[in-house]
């Protein structure tokens, strides 16, 4: 028997993950990226301990660990700086076996990208359709059209995925979840906490990365569309009076690194993640809002999930698609509603008795349980 041919459509943090997942599991990959270069926008991310342990399985934690910055002491505190909530980093990292992480989102990206064969990466492949039983991938690079065959294809295209629009059409598109972000990384070398600032309606948060750098990102309720000619100046505008470092933070902002988006998410839930020899992951899967900071992590624990259930190659491969669907919809759809209500309870809460009667519970909330709550989502190692 030949070797197995997988074709992953979409080269961001799920993709790259799933091709070396498979790749070590002693599959050819070919990975489609429509961009011209291989890349990845954005700013910073936070990787949780399931995210690392899933990226310990992949054989790139020790140098991604490397890359980044144990997350520091923080927690909840409202616009004037008072704290509603502490986290002891320490006690988190011996209940989950590893500190969270701050890391840019190219660094992680380029130690993804790395660790595959050269040969394995083809950009500037605008993929426009796909054949489940086929298998086979449709795509157009420099205006030429070519189908792809393939034993297995996997489907990480992100939130607005065409595979997912090919094979299930019914499904409804993204929704909007009511809240627009503005991320940017910059340079910051004073220490600054991994925390989370809750004012009525909006949030914002600071994640240290490695190599001096510091990335925020703040949300607000708002309507879809919404811009401002001066993105850095509507950040001010709205969190310039919240507690430091938050406004030494704005004036160390370039106005140039400063990205807006709207929140999307899949509200409507995939009944599979699978159709025929096709099998979707991270955003395409299930877009969730970033409120737990879950989307990376899902998708990397569906990448080492996907790896290990086609341990066996073309083998009873239906079966293996199978058990990963069955391994993986539930509890990516479990985090996915949770970051939604997640959501509404915490940045997209504005009614003032609300805000208090939140804020007030927090306060009371043991530190144990805030613990508990904190390592919830987080408490998972790979399979094997």
């Amino acid at each position: 028997m030949g070797e197995p041919h997988a074709i992953v459509v979409g080269a961001g943090i799920g993709g790259l993950a799933a091709a070396l997942a498979l790749h070590r599991r002693g599959w050819r990959v070919t990975v489609l990226e429509r961009a011209a270069a291989p890349r990845e926008l954005g700013t910073g991310l936070t990787l949780m301990a399931n995210a690392l342990h899933g990226l310990d399985a992949l054989g790139v934690g020790d140098p991604i660990r490397r890359q980044g910055v144990p997350d520091s002491p923080g927690g909840l505190r409202t616009a004037d700086g008072r704290w509603l909530s502490r986290i002891d980093g320490a006690a988190l990292e011996r209940t989950l076996g590893t500190a969270a992480l701050g890391i840019h989102r190219t660094a992680l990206h380029r130690l993804l990208r790395e660790a595959l064969p050269a040969s394995a990466l083809v950009t500037g492949a605008d993929v426009v359709d796909v054949d489940a039983d086929l298998p086979a991938v449709t795509y157009r690079r420099n205006g030429t059209p070519t189908t792809l065959r393939a034993d297995l294809v996997v489907g990480a295209d992100g939130l607005h995925s065409v595979l997912r629009r090919r094979l299930w059409p019914d499904l409804p598109a993204p929704a909007y979840s009511g809240s627009t972000a503005w991320r940017a990384a910059i340079r910051w070398t004073a220490p600054v906490a991994t925390a989370v600032t809750w004012g009525p309606g909006r949030e914002f948060g600071t994640v240290p990365l490695g190599d001096g750098g510091l990335y925020w990102y703040a949300a607000e309720t708002a309507p879809r569309g919404g811009h401002e000619p001066d993105e850095l100046a509507a950040v001010r505008d709205r969190f310039g009076g919240w507690h430091e470092p938050i406004p030494a933070l704005l004036a160390a902002t370039p106005p140039e690194a400063v990205l807006r988006t709207d929140l999307f998410h899949l509200a409507t839930p995939l009944p599979s993640y699978v159709r025929g020899r096709v099998a979707l992951l991270g955003d395409a899967a299930h877009a969730m809002t970033p409120h737990l900071g879950q989307g990376a992590g899902q998708a990397i624990e569906d990448a080492v999930v996907l790896g290990a259930a086609c341990a066996g190659g073309t083998d009873d491969l239906a079966g293996a698609l199978a058990a990963y669907d069955r391994q993986r919809r539930p509890r990516s759809q479990a985090i996915a509603r949770a970051s939604a209500r997640a959501a509404r309870y915490g940045q997209q809460l504005r009614h003032p008795a609300a805000v208090a009667l939140r804020d007030g519970v927090l306060r009371l909330t043991p530190a144990r349980a805030a613990l508990r709550a904190a390592a919830r989502y987080a408490d998972w190692r790979p399979p094997g």
